[in-house]
């Protein structure tokens, strides 16, 4: 695959319907998702010494999770975000992890301490 190609295939995944999608409507209220997307992508080329053998290489990158959506209900529109779950339990996980580190470092200096408190009566 060129790179002509490979980024003709990006456009058509990159693109406007990919970020809001398409519209739900039900009983007078119409829903529009909203997507985050990133991408990038890279490439290059080049030749062994003294011209033996050429090289070349292209990629590309993706990466969308949804950020919340529209609620339309007559005239009046609302934002309503997207809750990630995952997000919300690895940021407790490090909480928890750099709680017990914490504490792991004070209960050790305090054993230290009462230890050499009690060598110097």
């Amino acid at each position: 695959m060129d790179a002509t190609t490979l980024l003709e295939k990006a456009r058509e995944v990159l693109n406007a319907r990919q970020v809001i999608g398409d519209p739900y409507e039900k009983n007078g209220t119409t829903v529009l998702p909203v997507m985050s997307i990133r991408g990038g992508g890279g490439g290059g080329s080049g030749e062994g010494p003294d011209g033996a053998g050429s090289g070349s290489g292209v990629g590309i990158g993706m990466d969308a999770h949804p950020v919340g959506a529209y609620v339309i209900r007559g005239d009046s529109v609302t934002w309503v975000p997207a809750v990630d779950v995952n997000r919300i339990v690895f940021g407790g996980q490090l909480v928890a992890v750099v709680a017990l580190l914490v504490l792991r470092a004070v209960v050790r200096y305090r054993t230290r301490r009462a230890i050499a408190l009690a060598k110097a009566r």
